[in-house]
């Protein structure tokens, strides 16, 4: 079912049209879009930061999470990550948190990527994919960048395969946060 939102660019497509070989899920680039009653659960993930900290997306139960697939070595992802810390910033004050996950990367040109990118939210460290592998049902392990934006319910509620804009993260989010007030 294609879902249309005037913050979608033209190219943002929900279209099934072909799946990952690895892990059977729509690999096409575009916006993914999940209406409420179909929404699966978020999977169970923790990790390490680049930080050294331990991390569980169960800590942010509640809040409207942004799930960031990223590497300092890719170019598509040095493209987005300023809009999105805008977002993350414009955004924290209205129960959004961000988390990426650091795929396949070096850590010291992960921290550095960190350090001028000035990303304050953080990050999982995923040398060899293992941490990806809870989200195997929802996005293809390959996929560098995607973001993923989990409801304050805990489910999946839109995925975008390739870099995100600022229009199109801040419009999902503004949506989820109108979605929630709803159903309070």
């Amino acid at each position: 079912m294609m879902w249309w939102k005037p913050w979608a660019s033209a190219d943002d497509d929900n279209d099934v049209t072909r799946a990952d070989a690895e892990t059977g899920v729509n690999a096409e680039p575009g916006l993914d879009l999940y209406p409420t009653a179909q929404r699966a659960p978020a999977p169970k993930l923790e990790g390490t930061t680049l930080d050294g900290e331990p991390f569980a997306l169960s800590r942010l139960a509640g809040d409207i999470v942004v799930i960031n697939v990223w590497g300092s070595w890719c170019a598509p992802c040095r493209a987005e990550t300023p809009d999105l810390v805008r977002v993350a910033t414009d955004e924290a004050r209205r129960g959004v948190s961000f988390v990426g996950i650091d795929t396949r990367d070096n850590p010291d040109a992960a921290k550095a990527f960190v350090r001028a990118n000035k990303v304050a939210y953080p990050s999982v460290i995923d040398h060899n994919g293992e941490v990806l592998l809870a989200l195997r049902d929802t996005i293809p392990t390959t996929a560098v960048p995607t973001s993923v934006v989990i409801d304050r319910q805990g489910r999946i509620a839109a995925r975008v395969i390739g870099p995100v804009t600022y229009t199109t993260l801040k419009g999902l989010l503004d949506d989820e946060i109108a979605a929630s007030k709803a159903t309070r």
